[in-house]
């Protein structure tokens, strides 16, 4: 994970330490050295990409207030890596490994199934912060209505949205968990959820008042989160897998 705020940029001073975060570690065990080789060149590429924006030799636009979704977007395109605005910090990160994606997989499977006809889940879809022209969030699943999937706009109402789940990854750092809830507490998302598989564990969050969650409900896998209204119904979550 790296945050890079518009100072660190304009400096030129190093932003969140990245040697050693998941890009690097996310290349796995090689099945064949030849696969492990590409794979290892590219989570390189991704590296010295993003090393390229915290360090302050990013060619692209230079990021200001007012224009950080611009600048987030052509990171994106330059880096391959899923860029948010979160608080006015820019926060990059790779592409998720198999669990993470297990994880959002199973969890989709179940939601679907709990859904009325006009509410539908979607992934690599963000949500814009009510007021403020510069910070978005891309969760890994989020419930809308149904007609979003028309929609030429790229970030939803937090309003519209009934679900937003981020299931935590590998080398995440607690400020940034805690600084995401916030964020949508602040935005008032009705319901979050948060799925951490490096201890087993989800917290569900819920009645968003005064920038934080009123509610919030911790539980294990095994134990089925209790979602509201209008998704009543348990979710389980015994078969979610633990990073290794």
């Amino acid at each position: 994970m790296v945050t890079v705020t518009v100072r660190d940029v304009e400096a030129g001073q190093e932003a969140a330490q990245y040697r050693g975060s998941k890009a690097e570690r996310d290349v796995g065990p090689p099945t064949e050295p030849a696969r492990a080789a590409e794979d290892a060149s590219k989570a390189e590429g991704r590296r010295q990409r993003a090393m390229s924006v915290s360090s302050g030799t990013w060619n692209g636009p230079r990021p200001r207030p007012g224009n950080l979704r611009e600048v987030a977007e052509k990171i994106e395109e330059a880096t391959g890596l899923r860029v948010q605005v979160l608080g006015g910090k820019l926060v990059m990160s790779p592409t998720p490994r198999g669990k993470h994606a297990g994880v959002v997989w199973l969890l989709r499977r179940q939601i679907d199934g709990l859904l009325p006809e006009s509410l539908a889940a979607f992934e690599v879809s963000s949500i814009a912060m009510p007021g403020d022209p510069d910070d978005y969030v891309t969760p890994d699943l989020i419930v809308l209505p149904r007609e979003w999937m028309d929609d030429d706009e790229w970030l939803a109402d937090p309003r519209d949205t009934a679900l937003a789940v981020e299931v935590i990854s590998q080398s995440e750092k607690s400020r940034h968990i805690r600084d995401t809830a916030d964020w949508y507490a602040v935005a008032r998302v009705p319901v979050l959820l948060v799925i951490d598989p490096r201890t087993a564990t989800w917290t569900l969050h819920t009645r968003p008042d005064n920038g934080a969650y009123q509610d919030v409900l911790p539980g294990k896998f095994g134990e089925p989160v209790p979602l509201p209204e209008p998704l009543h119904g348990d979710v389980a979550t015994g078969d979610f897998p633990v990073y290794g």
